[in-house]
């Protein structure tokens, strides 16, 4: 075995559960075991957990006053550290709990090692989460809503830029930029919302759970939740420390943003397309081939669409992790973290990376205009126009689709097609159907709450722009 001291071994920073044992495990299972690179990153989390945990201790008198006040200035000191990088935090720990409080009995003596009293790494790791989910997830947010002011600037531009609307992938009926960068928005703003919502969930504090069953020591679990920010206490210790279904509700939600956003990349890759040719990406976010020079690629977009599989992935490993596990704490659960953490960065990134591709791009009006001629996509609007001269829907969509099945023979569009060819259709047919048909007014007519005419997209837009001010 290898001479080095491991962090198991005794002294102040030795593992928390060390007592037990007449020695330390094999180094490699040390390296195995330990999580402190993955949780590093909640390392004020968990200082601020301790200083609420010791702050209680001092106040109900489970630990004289004098030591509770040294062992809360001493985290503030140790977070100072950290922050200003005059404290590196030893990868050797085994995690961030055992190097917090390593290094402030170091500091403090056996005064510091009275900071893990009523308490255990199972409570202390939820508290950890919890507070660190609640800390980041409105940065998420503010970069979903950042995402949305932009495309709902664009909105405001293209009201009425007419552009064909898919179903299938077939020309269904004209629409709008406006109404489809709206569309976008309801989308974000229902994953902004539920983001809200899944914060709610955890706004109660695990702490005084201890490893399953609660503690024996009159801890004040209300007093450290109030000063932790909480709304309140968990209801059961052994739910509070066998559970990580908020970690799963969270990637799921990012699990739904990251599925809009690929949605939204695989739309802008079709449309930049020589066959489409709606949007032209900047150079500053589009890359060129190694071997063809004029090519000019998508690529940003692609790989926004391309990690949405690591963001299912990290999802289903938190499925799958929990799925068989009895109550309560199994050691299984400290693999959550890698999952939350990896999904939580790869749709921050990739939220703040197609915000700024989209918003430097450029729209080609003509083009999506264009795209609303030919295909027939105005004749729901001919069906109606039959409905508004009294004839049944179902008549009246029966004679529309004859009317196009004789203009792809006759190689016509339903605007080509003329009023005598019409009438041979159905003799309820006027002159005035050709204005009926053109992509403009059959946006316009469609004034439906919702809809793509301009009014319609004006209310969207002065909706969305109520739910920015209400944040």
């Amino acid at each position: 075995m290898n001479s080095k001291k491991t962090a198991v071994d005794g002294g102040n920073h030795a593992a928390l559960w060390h007592g037990r044992f007449k020695e330390g495990p094999d180094q490699a299972a040390v390296a195995f075991e330990t999580s402190i690179h993955t949780d590093a990153r909640m390392c004020f989390d968990d200082i601020k957990g301790s200083i609420a945990h010791a702050t209680m201790l001092g106040k109900t008198g489970i630990i004289p006053q004098n030591e509770a006040d040294s062992i809360v200035k001493e985290l503030g000191v140790i977070s100072d550290d950290i922050a200003s990088g005059k404290l590196k935090i030893d990868t050797d720990a085994e995690d961030i709990h055992s190097f917090i409080e390593g290094v402030l009995t170091d500091r403090l003596g056996d005064v510091g090692r009275k900071v893990h009293t009523g308490r255990s790494r199972n409570d202390q790791i939820a508290l950890d989460e919890r507070l660190y989910l609640k800390r980041i997830i409105p940065d998420l947010q503010k970069e979903i809503a950042n995402l949305m002011q932009t495309l709902v600037s664009i909105a405001e531009k293209h009201t009425d830029s007419l552009l064909s609307g898919y179903t299938h992938m077939q020309r269904a009926q004209p629409v709008t930029l406006g109404q489809h960068l709206c569309a976008w928005c309801q989308m974000l703003k229902r994953d902004y919302e539920r983001l809200e919502d899944a914060l709610k969930r955890i706004d109660l504090s695990p702490l005084g759970a201890g490893a399953l069953a609660g503690s024996g020591l009159p801890l004040n679990r209300e007093m450290t939740a109030e000063s932790l920010g909480f709304s309140g206490v968990t209801a059961n210790s052994l739910d509070t420390v066998a559970d990580r279904d908020y970690c799963i509700e969270f990637v799921s939600c990012f699990s739904l943003l990251q599925m809009h956003l690929s949605r939204f990349c695989e739309e802008v890759v079709i449309w930049s397309t020589e066959e489409f040719k709606f949007i032209n990406l900047s150079e500053k976010w589009s890359t060129g081939s190694s071997i063809m020079p004029q090519k000019k690629n998508p690529d940003f977009a692609e790989l926004i669409r391309g990690r949405t599989g690591k963001v299912y992935g990290d999802l289903i490993a938190l499925l799958t992790m929990m799925k068989g596990l009895p109550l309560s704490y199994n050691r299984d659960m400290q693999e959550d973290k890698q999952s939350l953490f990896d999904a939580y960065d790869t749709v921050f990134s990739c939220t703040k990376i197609f915000n700024y591709m989209i918003g430097s791009a450029e729209w080609n009006t003509k083009r999506m205009s264009d795209s609303c001629t030919g295909g027939y996509a105005n004749a729901t609007d001919l069906a109606d126009y039959l409905v508004c001269k009294g004839m049944p829907f179902r008549t009246a969509h029966g004679v529309a689709a004859s009317a196009v099945r004789a203009g792809i023979e006759a190689g016509k569009n339903l605007e080509d097609m003329s009023l005598e060819d019409l009438k041979k259709i159905s003799p309820l047919i006027e002159n005035d159907v050709f204005e009926r048909l053109k992509p403009a007014f059959c946006v316009a007519a469609r004034k439906t709450t919702g809809g793509p005419a301009h009014e319609r997209i004006c209310d969207q837009i002065n909706s969305l722009k109520l739910f920015f001010n209400s944040l």
